[in-house]
């Protein structure tokens, strides 16, 4: 049964799968099913509720404790998704996941203040990554300063381990998350010899010509984006246009989707992105969505994205944050769970290849091991490419790291100016 009510934000309150309206497990959704960004928001959002459906339906919550999932609206509207936060943390509320940078950097000291931990995966504010620093707030299983420095890999296993001289661009969304590989692929160009030169694109990024005219008359090797919504898919297009070779074009992992190359039709064929984690849906935990929750009718969605490349992320995050809240369990002892305890849970977080594959994910993704000093988690990825006949991604690489040296060193510094600007002292996480 789902449950609707309204909060005084507008903000919707969903009950996921059976149980009560009040169960005690309180997991809130920061989504946007509206506006601009809405055909990337809604695949995750379903992948996310779906998950903890079937975690209802088919297990009866969490080691037996029924999960309730809070859906807010936020538009990728900064000052809303911050109005989803005040109106739903006093729902018991475990954790946040806001998908959107802009979010996030305002949630930092809000939901460090209510010690509320919030899980930005692989977006947010980088340095995060150091949890002497930043105790509530988490990356993992990769920040965008090891997406970058994993594209600048690749490149350079393309081009036989030598990319002095060679040209590579940045398209960013000219934002707080677009503006994050900056420094990364500065410092990476002064170590490899690459020519770096950027592009900014306005939200919402429709207004592409005159960036693609000057990379035509650029003529750079390479081409790296950090976009989002509909300017991934007009970049890709436009990309098309030009003639651009799509296997040299290599997005971030949230510019790598099915939105974002299927409207360019066979133009977008061979474009890159690198990820987190698996394609597809070949995984035994779909068999068991299908039957728990797709087939019984109580799919956040009509069905149609699950398998896409968001759907799984969404999947994964919740996956994830489930986990964590089992570990906070067992090492609190309890079933009465606090945001606080789920911290001690996401912090103590281990995901072996075992525990994957007993739930349903074998191979989805590289193992995780998180830390006190460590909330970012391994930092690796791997590319995927698009076969636009098979309208299909297809991981072309090993899961590969970052370069830890070049990575580690911003996170130190930008995490220890934080600290300095903000009056933290750093907890100690030991040797």
């Amino acid at each position: 049964m789902r449950l609707k009510t309204f909060l005084t934000t507008a903000a919707l309150v969903m009950a996921v799968g059976a149980g009560p309206a009040m169960a005690d497990l309180v997991f809130p959704s920061l989504s946007y099913r509206t506006g601009p960004y809405a055909p990337n928001g809604i695949p995750f959002a379903d992948g996310y509720a779906d998950y903890l459906t079937l975690l209802n339906e088919r297990d009866g919550g969490i080691e037996g404790e029924t999960i309730r999932m809070i859906e807010c609206e936020t538009g990728y509207n900064t000052e809303k998704g911050v109005e989803c936060y005040e109106s739903t943390k006093g729902e018991g509320s475990l954790i946040y996941q806001p998908l959107s940078t802009g979010i996030t950097y305002q949630l930092i000291p809000k939901a460090t203040a209510d010690k509320i931990p919030v899980h930005s995966m692989g977006y947010g504010r980088t340095s995060a990554a150091n949890g002497a620093v930043f105790p509530y707030i988490f990356n993992y299983p990769g920040t965008y300063w090891d997406a970058a420095s994993i594209i600048v890999k690749h490149i350079m296993n393309e081009e036989g381990g030598d990319i002095s001289g060679k040209k590579i661009s940045l398209v960013y969304h000219n934002s707080a998350y677009g503006k994050e590989p900056i420094r990364t692929l500065e410092e990476l160009s002064k170590k490899h010899g690459f020519e770096l030169s950027l592009y900014p694109v306005d939200h919402p990024g429709q207004e592409q010509k005159a960036t693609w005219l000057q990379i035509r008359r650029d003529r750079p090797d390479y081409v790296t984006m950090w976009g989002w919504g509909v300017m991934n898919q007009v970049a890709i297009q436009e990309a098309a246009n030009i003639r651009f070779p799509m296997d040299h074009f290599i997005g971030v992992w949230w510019s790598g989707s099915e939105n974002d190359v299927l409207p360019a039709g066979a133009g977008a064929n061979g474009y890159k992105a690198v990820t987190f984690h698996g394609v597809g849906t070949d995984f035994p935990v779909f068999e068991d969505l299908k039957k728990h929750v797709t087939d019984a009718g109580k799919a956040a969605g009509d069905g149609s994205h699950v398998g896409e490349v968001l759907y799984n992320r969404g999947l994964y995050a919740a996956m994830l944050a489930t986990e964590a809240a089992r570990t906070a369990m067992k090492m609190h002892d309890t079933k009465d769970l606090t945001a606080d305890m789920v911290r001690d849970g996401m912090e103590a977080l281990k995901v072996d290849e075992a525990r994957m594959t007993e739930l349903g994910l074998p191979g989805f993704a590289p193992e995780i091991a998180v830390t006190c000093a460590n909330h970012g988690g391994p930092g690796l990825g791997a590319i995927q490419q698009w076969d636009a006949e098979a309208k299909s991604w297809s991981l072309v690489t090993d899961f590969m790291g970052a370069d830890r040296e070049v990575v580690d060193a911003l996170i130190k510094e930008d995490s220890e100016a934080y600290a300095k600007e903000n009056n933290i002292t750093p907890r100690d996480c030991g040797s």
